[in-house]
């Protein structure tokens, strides 16, 4: 069955919101809810509620499917918790071959992801645990064994931490990995006597700072700025603890040689690159850096504006002939935070994509979409500060999810656009009691623009869309990560989101 054919049996139903809906495919679902998911609790469904749909989603859908969705989900939208998921409830339902372990080998990037994979099978596999080997998936295992090879003593005493539940030495008797050679075999010998050389992080660094005591606050303050600057100094610190620290550094009032640095270091392309931050990561940090006023902080909006640009410069489609619109759903629903230890709302994510594209758009327009429609003008130049203006404009056109108002703008305007594109939860209706639907007015709008193509981003993952994606020029995106774009460079090609998920190597 052809992807186009699926598409035509999607079924009817009714959103959350009691709006009419179509359902979508197990493949299109299990993909939208994986690369939306954080493993919280969502607006309209639990954390419990979401796991058990992926796990009952995995068993309609073929394993080779599920098994490439992980290594798809780790290596290209850079997810770490899911990823995890998937291999557990596939080895759950799939046995007889390699294609589980050849998976985990692909998916576990990093040592810390050996013992939260274990944990992970522990919680999906309660009644099992893993205290005892035999209980124990045998091609999980033989992945991790292949996934220990590839971790050095440093990697490895990074991640040694007594809170997990499952700890470095346990899952070295739970896998039993094979030594490549002798020196990896001392390495083993390392984890199992706990004799590990204490890593040079930045946390242990600041840690045992924090256990010295100080005559003076000045003294104290005064070996944490040197402490900072000697760990800028040694590019031990990581990008991800810069980022998540640049605000600590400001308060610490880090030299300006130091600053310097870590500026340059934000928007250096191949730190970005290797990176391999999601976007709103960059928006995280432009909002603790912005509340400091400090004589650096304008150094480093300006390095994370340049950062995120690079998210931006490989997406292509958008000539100066190409007419755009991009709109964001603010709805209330989308004001969900996409975890408990986040400040990232669902409609932060859609207006920092939006944003993203905008870039490099030649002829746009934008706006948010909550009970009203708003047109939004500004520069295109500064990514993170126009997601700003867009976040504070967020509750001026209500919270309900009337998506067919962005259409009927068009209609109303007569705006023929090349590209129509939603960042939206999918939970559209119509809150006036006119029953109005975003299918109808793109059914209308069709008429007036017959070429102009239609994209969905499925930002929250509940598995329906607000018509049939089997209509000429629908398409659907899901995921947080800058590489949907990719996903749309290939729909442009003739593909979609399945072929580019069906060519991953495993």
């Amino acid at each position: 069955m052809n992807y186009n054919s699926m598409l035509k049996e999607m079924k009817t139903e009714k959103n959350y919101e009691g709006a009419k809906a179509y359902a979508m495919t197990p493949e299109l679902e299990l993909y939208s809810a994986v690369v939306t998911a954080s493993l919280s609790d969502t607006f309209y469904e639990k954390q419990d509620e979401r796991v058990e749909r992926i796990a009952q989603l995995i068993s309609k859908v073929s394993p080779e499917f599920v098994a490439r969705l992980a290594v798809y989900t780790r290596t290209q939208m850079h997810l770490r918790s899911i990823p995890l998921l998937l291999l557990v409830e596939l080895a759950k339902v799939h046995n007889g071959d390699n294609l589980v372990a050849r998976a985990v080998e692909k998916t576990v990037l990093r040592a810390d992801e050996i013992m939260e994979l274990l944990m992970c099978y522990q919680w999906r596999n309660p009644s099992d645990g893993i205290k005892k080997l035999g209980k124990l998936s045998r091609q999980i295992q033989n992945g991790l064994q292949r996934a220990f090879n590839r971790f050095d003593e440093y990697q490895f005493a990074k991640y040694n931490r007594d809170n997990l539940e499952v700890k470095l030495r346990d899952a070295l008797f739970l896998v039993h990995p094979k030594a490549k050679d002798e020196q990896q075999q001392v390495l083993f010998d390392k984890i199992v006597n706990d004799k590990l050389e204490t890593p040079y992080t930045w946390e242990t660094e600041l840690s045992a700072l924090g256990q010295q005591k100080f005559e003076s606050d000045e003294l104290k303050q005064e070996a944490f700025r040197k402490k900072w600057e000697e760990l800028i100094d040694s590019r031990k610190l990581g990008y991800m603890a810069l980022m998540r620290n640049l605000r600590n550094m400001l308060q610490a009032n880090v030299s300006i040689r130091q600053m310097q640095k870590v500026g340059y270091w934000i928007c250096d392309d191949e730190s970005v690159a290797e990176s391999k931050q999601l976007p709103f990561r960059y928006l995280s940090a432009y909002r603790e850096v912005e509340k400091i006023d400090s004589v650096h902080t304008t150094r480093l909006l300006n390095a994370l504006e340049a950062a995120v640009k690079y998210s931006a410069s490989n997406i292509e489609g958008f000539d100066e002939n190409t007419r755009v619109l991009l709109a964001s759903d603010v709805s209330g629903s989308m004001g969900k935070l996409i975890s408990p230890r986040s400040t990232v709302r669902n409609f932060d994510i859609g207006l920092l994509l939006s944003m993203l594209l905008r870039n490099r758009c030649k002829q746009v327009v934008a706006g948010i979409f909550g009970d009203d429609w708003k047109v939004v003008n500004m520069p295109n130049d500064n990514i993170l500060m126009a997601t700003r203006q867009l976040e504070r404009l967020a509750n001026t056109v209500g919270f309900s999810t009337n998506g067919y108002k962005v259409v009927d703008w068009l209609l109303e305007q007569n705006l023929i656009m090349d590209k129509v594109m939603m960042f939206t939860d999918m939970q559209m209706w119509d809150n006036t009691g006119r029953y109005k639907t975003f299918e109808d007015s793109w059914k209308r709008y069709k008429q007036l623009a017959p070429n102009a193509k239609l994209y969905l981003f499925d930002l929250d993952g509940y598995g329906q869309l607000p018509l049939r994606l089997a209509e000429p020029d629908v398409f659907l995106i899901a995921g947080w990560s800058d590489r949907v774009f990719d996903v749309l460079s290939a729909i442009d090609k003739g593909e979609d989101a399945l072929s580019v998920i069906n060519k991953v190597e495993i």
